[in-house]
């Protein structure tokens, strides 16, 4: 974090990415909403970003790497910008986390 000293105040700045895992970390329920906004409307590289930081606010990649038995150096490349995880580490990432995917219906087309 980075502190700027005016003369009367100390702010604080942090960046997005901060802000979004430390969210996430106190609120799983907003990871969760955010995981699946991202899962409507995203695309794959949106997918990565939102994985990433939901392994950063629940222990990182090294814990999760060792949570799901996956090498770390795999899992810092499947959360890469052009990762493409295979569904069996993504379900593990997922559970790793403390979350899980489900399937539901979409509204019928006319």
């Amino acid at each position: 974090m980075k502190t700027t000293k005016t003369r009367k105040t100390l702010k604080v700045h942090r960046s997005h990415q901060e802000a979004t895992v430390e969210s996430f970390r106190r609120d799983p329920k907003f990871a969760a909403a955010y995981l699946n906004a991202v899962l409507e409307d995203g695309d794959g590289a949106e997918l990565m970003t939102a994985l990433r930081y939901v392994t950063d606010a629940f222990g990182g990649v090294s814990a999760i790497a060792q949570k799901t038995g996956l090498n770390t150096t795999t899992l810092y490349r499947t959360l890469s910008p052009k990762g493409n995880p295979e569904l069996k580490s993504f379900m593990d990432i997922m559970k790793a986390v403390g979350m899980r995917i489900l399937v539901q219906p979409t509204p019928a087309r006319r």
